[in-house]
């Protein structure tokens, strides 16, 4: 009786023992290493991937945002802000309606068909006020210009890039919204278009929000 008593406190205490060494290593000593060596060799990816403008975080280069009015009272969907470059549509983004107690926001893809009916017919209305946006004196966009990601969404929603051509469509109408020239926004995007990464990977490509921050100050500046 008393062996088998001792050897149970005995294991007990070797378990004991080996929970908190393995809860320190684990839960402690391996994630305070790992963040350490993240902080020190990327700093930014570890922190989110941060956008600072005038010395404040306004979002992440991973993250897409809406441009948009103040919604008017009554009014389902704000009208899009077109002072700015806008992004991809979002029809996949979703909200949380389990715990109502936090508003959030869900990300994700539409999962429509190809072939169906809604999302062609979303593909044409975004088609048409692409067109409609974008058609300024001096400059009209013809349904064939418009490209493919200025009228579905990311698998995602929350693609933070455009094509080139969907920026350069906007061009005049985001020029003519500021009282710029044409010439200052084209050399704005020129400037914030990446190319494909390592050479090959992807596309080319231009952050929304980098490249509304570069606007508004160029915007203060003239």
């Amino acid at each position: 009786m008393n062996n088998s008593v001792t050897n149970t406190a005995r294991l007990l205490g070797a378990g004991l023992r080996a929970l908190l060494v393995l809860t320190l290593v684990t839960g402690v000593i391996y994630p305070l290493v790992v963040t350490g060596i993240a902080q020190g060799l990327f700093p930014g990816p570890a922190n989110g991937s941060e956008i600072k403008a005038d010395g404040q975080v306004v979002g992440s280069s991973l993250i897409g945002q809406s441009y948009d009015l103040p919604p008017k009272k009554g009014q389902a969907t704000p009208e899009r802000d077109l002072r700015w470059f806008q992004g991809r549509p979002a029809n996949g983004l979703g909200v949380n309606s389990v715990n109502t107690r936090y508003k959030l926001l869900l990300s994700g893809a539409t999962n429509l068909s190809a072939d169906s009916r809604e999302l062609l017919q979303q593909v044409e209305d975004a088609k048409a006020e692409v067109v409609k946006d974008n058609s300024v004196s001096g400059y009209t966009v013809e349904p064939a210009d418009v490209p493919a990601d200025a009228v579905t969404s990311s698998g995602s929603g929350l693609d933070p890039d455009i094509s080139p051509a969907y920026a350069d469509l906007q061009i005049h109408r985001v020029a003519q919204k500021n009282g710029l020239a044409v010439t200052q926004v084209r050399k704005l995007v020129d400037e914030h278009t990446e190319g494909r990464t390592l050479g090959f990977v992807g596309e080319s490509r231009v952050n929304v929000l980098e490249l509304n921050i570069a606007l508004k100050d160029l915007v203060a500046d003239k």
